[in-house]
């Protein structure tokens, strides 16, 4: 039952209940409508995308936003909410020797030293760190194996549905996709916090690890580094996802979720999308 309350609220909508607390005939109670729909008329290179407002969480715009596709490292947004909603920033995590030679994109913290769990969600979120998400996981439950039963509980009770998770990084795995629309009400949900927020915004950090050393940090999002209007996003790719792209953005006065899966051109897909949204964007 919570979570589909949850997940109604997360869409914008509440369920019409009776006084003895059944559901009414009515159905659903729409809450706060966007304030307009997306007219696109450039074709897209994504295969699944949704827009949605971010008041309202209601879509402006969906192409196959329900079809289970891999996420790649759009995984790593369960990853984080599982670390923010159970650790204090200040806590410290010793990497370990799995940690530190995770395959595929890197923050390159080493073998043995120690960093703050904020230190390593910023290496998560702006580098998009594998290294970072498996120091993570292992720090929270002691094995990737146990971290992924606590990630898909996690969807569970948000209700994304349509959502499975098979290790905290986005490799390709059978067991390991989602969708557009699942994605949007993840992002819209996570923002809610405010120690991932701000690391989803930031186009540079820089972190030490308590022996010392220096990580240089850079947003994968190439957007956030040459466009105003965007505020937040995460990127992913593999060769089975291809590349996948979360953006936040502003268009005359509202806030939007723009997510998009399977893409051969991202970045020239969000561009059209917010330019459609706003003639004053770019």
């Amino acid at each position: 039952m919570y979570a589909s309350l949850l997940s109604a609220l997360l869409l914008g909508v509440l369920p019409l209940v009776g006084m003895a607390g059944q559901s009414s005939a009515v159905g659903y109670l729409a809450v706060a409508p966007p304030a307009r729909t997306l007219e696109l008329h450039t074709p897209l290179s994504a295969s699944g995308v949704m827009v949605m407002d971010m008041e309202s969480g209601q879509p402006v715009y969906a192409v196959q936003a329900t079809v289970q596709r891999p996420m790649a490292s759009l995984t790593k947004l369960m990853t984080a909410l599982l670390i923010v909603e159970n650790h204090k920033m200040d806590e410290v995590v010793t990497v370990s020797r799995n940690a530190a030679s995770a395959i595929g994109n890197r923050a390159y913290i080493s073998q043995g030293e120690r960093f703050t769990v904020g230190d390593l969600l910023s290496a998560l979120l702006i580098a998009s760190g594998n290294d970072a998400a498996t120091a993570l996981a292992e720090f929270h439950s002691g094995s990737i194996a146990e971290f992924v039963v606590a990630m898909n509980e996690r969807a569970q009770q948000l209700g994304l549905r349509d959502t499975s998770y098979a290790d905290p990084i986005g490799l390709d795995h059978a067991n390991q996709y989602s969708t557009p629309r699942d994605i949007a009400l993840l992002t819209k949900f996570v923002l809610g916090k405010e120690e991932i927020a701000e690391r989803m915004q930031m186009r540079f950090e820089r972190i030490w690890s308590l022996e010392g050393s220096e990580v240089n940090l850079s947003h994968t999002n190439v957007l956030l580094h040459t466009s105003h209007a965007l505020i937040a996003g995460k990127t992913g790719t593999t060769d089975a996802a291809r590349q996948c792209l979360m953006s936040t953005f502003e268009a005359d006065g509202r806030q939007y979720i723009a997510v998009l899966f399977y893409s051969i051109a991202r970045y020239e897909d969000m561009k059209a999308i917010m330019s459609a949204m706003s003639t004053t964007l770019l």
